[in-house]
């Protein structure tokens, strides 16, 4: 271990690998709310959280497991999920007079097309302001399309179709089927959101 009177212990959990300080303290002092997006293996979560001195404070919050909620039935750590679960915090943040927002990735390395991105574009077609680079998108990963393509080069009912593709036929949907299904998922959390506003 590494010592002398120039040798400074960096903080907890920048030695953990969990928050780059100075990242986080550029995100506070735009003093706009911060869109959190953080997504692992089979789930992605998204937050929109404002800094204060005793802490974040969350605004709104979406997790790909309330998809289910608007009949989605695809894994929920793909692309496409990761757009949906943007959109429903998005509007869940507009619901709570949220406007602008800047993108959080923590420590993952930004990369084009991405599910990061793929949230940050769900979030935008909410309604919320938040700087971005629009080649980033790749608006055609977010509906599925490069899923459904991938399947019709494995062949439906090859052996490597039932394997890759388990999980969406277990739920009684075909993987070419899945940007048309996406259509439907999205505008039914659209609607949802609509019709709250009108019984308000």
């Amino acid at each position: 271990m590494a010592k002398g009177a120039s040798y400074r212990v960096q903080p907890r959990r920048r030695r953990e690998g969990k928050t780059d300080y100075r990242a986080r303290k550029a995100l506070v002092m735009s003093r706009k709310p911060r869109l959190v997006a953080r997504s692992s293996i089979k789930n992605v979560s998204v937050q929109v959280v404002v800094a204060k001195q005793i802490g974040d404070e969350v605004l709104a919050a979406a997790h790909s497991r309330e998809l289910k909620k608007y009949g989605w039935k695809a894994p929920g750590g793909n692309v496409p999920s990761a757009y949906l679960t943007g959109l429903l915090c998005g509007l869940k943040a507009k619901d709570a007079k949220v406007t602008e927002a800047v993108l959080d990735l923590g420590l993952v390395r930004p990369t084009k097309g991405s599910r990061s991105f793929a949230i940050l574009s769900g979030a935008l077609e909410a309604g919320l302001e938040i700087p971005h680079a629009e080649e980033k998108l790749m608006k055609d990963r977010t509906k599925g399309d490069h899923v459904a393509k991938y399947a019709k080069t494995l062949g439906t009912g090859s052996e490597e179709y039932l394997k890759k593709f388990s999980q969406y036929l277990s739920q009684d949907l075909t993987p070419e089927k899945l940007p048309e299904h996406f259509g439907k998922v999205k505008a039914d959390i659209i609607s949802s959101f609509k019709n709250e506003g009108k019984k308000a």
